[in-house]
């Protein structure tokens, strides 16, 4: 049986308006057409669908991951069309919109992303995004599924097991999040057989002197922290609790300064290799089914400056990563298989569309809680996400550039 389309229903939508007009307030028509230029993809004549449309189109596509991708281009071209008080540009044919795409190379969103994606909060109105001064940041991978389509196979490959492979294709991606704000600030991705540092480590060029970057045990080896430390940014990774990892010092709130040296090579033995790290180890309570022992390896030395009590509270901000993978897959784009583009290029250029839109929505979030005075966490992000999706029946007529009824 034939598959049929979802639709976005009849006739205009005020969310559909609101959705671009965000989306082009967040990452603005200007800054666009910059980079379109620097990658020599901006429409060289007019056309229906401009490159500047096209660029918000594969942004609108993670919000309406069921319907068809002519119903998205109306959404878009109909905002567009209000935003900038223009006649709305006639329907046109799937194929057509694919070329489109084709014309955006993914490098481009890529850059976008980089640009537009900037961290939100500021120490005045959002304090808890901040430690003792450090911008607290968390560092995490996932993977999605993808179109079983022969360029992505080839692009991304299958996971595997014991009995075979995985009925589709996986692609493997990394972020780097505002904690408190849920704000992707970075994104990478690469393919399922790509090693977890390999896809993570392009993202440690947004971290500064000015961060506190939280990782998850995958990320504690010494060639890992060394090339985290070396950005200036000050660490809080959890490592596995049986490491071996020797006391040079006891410190006063019960952690440790220890050191840290290369596991292979000749280097092992080398004295000026060995990086000095803070141990904190400690036991959470009451978790029963679960781990309860953890031990945090960070570049906070000074058990005055930073107590270990503090630190083991703030360790466990790390876990509002996996709420943004979870406001990825299950809020913006909830489908089984996250992305719909059938080349790894246009996948590609898709999964930063959807990373673009997320923080669009968290834009959003973030001007409420300032507006309003309250912190981040308080507000749905589901119901934002809905604010977005809404149908307002025969709204057609809303835009003020819309001729009155006869």
């Amino acid at each position: 049986m034939a598959r049929t389309n979802a639709c976005l229903g009849s006739g205009a939508r005020l969310t559909d308006y609101l959705s671009t007009s965000l989306l082009a307030r967040v990452d603005p028509a200007s800054l666009i057409g910059e980079l379109l230029d620097a990658h020599q993809c901006h429409s060289r004549r007019e056309r229906c669908f401009p490159a500047t449309a096209v660029a918000y189109y594969c942004m609108a596509l993670s919000l309406y991951p069921e319907a068809a991708y002519a119903d998205v281009f109306d959404a878009v071209a109909q905002g567009l069309a209000w935003r900038s008080h223009g006649a709305v540009p006639p329907r046109i044919k799937p194929s057509s919109i694919s070329v489109a795409r084709s014309r955006l190379s993914w490098p481009l969103f890529k850059q976008l992303q980089e640009v537009a994606c900037q961290p939100l909060a500021c120490d005045t109105t959002c304090p808890q995004a901040f430690y003792r001064g450090l911008h607290v940041m968390a560092i995490d991978g996932s993977t999605f599924e993808v179109p079983d389509e022969p360029g992505n196979i080839a692009a991304f490959g299958y996971p595997g097991s014991r009995t075979g492979v995985a009925g589709y294709p996986q692609a493997q991606c990394a972020i780097l999040v505002e904690c408190a704000t849920h704000a992707i600030v970075a994104a990478n991705i690469g393919a399922y057989r790509d090693a977890e540092w390999t896809v993570c480590k392009p993202l440690l060029a947004k971290l500064n002197a000015s961060t506190l970057c939280l990782a998850d045990r995958g990320f504690h080896g010494y060639d890992y922290w060394g090339s985290a430390q070396a950005t200036g940014s000050h660490l809080l990774w959890r490592c596995a609790s049986n490491r071996q990892l020797p006391v040079t010092q006891a410190l006063s709130d019960g952690s440790f300064l220890s050191v840290l040296r290369p596991s292979t090579g000749a280097r092992r033995k080398d004295e000026s290799a060995a990086v000095p790290v803070r141990v904190i180890e400690y036991t959470r309570p009451g978790t029963q089914g679960a781990e309860t022992r953890y031990r945090l390896l960070t570049t906070l030395l000074n058990e005055q400056h930073a107590p270990a009590l503090e630190l083991a509270a703030l360790y466990h901000e790390r876990w509002e990563v996996e709420g943004v993978f979870d406001e990825l897959k299950t809020h913006v784009h909830p489908r089984r298989r996250a992305l719909r583009s059938k080349t790894a290029d246009l996948v590609r250029q898709e999964f930063y569309g959807w990373v673009l839109t997320h923080y669009a929505v968290r834009w959003l979030m973030h001007a409420a809680a300032t507006a309003h005075q309250v912190p981040p966490h308080r507000l749905s992000f589901v119901a934002h996400v809905h604010l977005l999706r809404r149908a307002q029946p025969q709204s057609g007529a809303f835009p003020p550039s819309a001729s009155a009824p006869a």
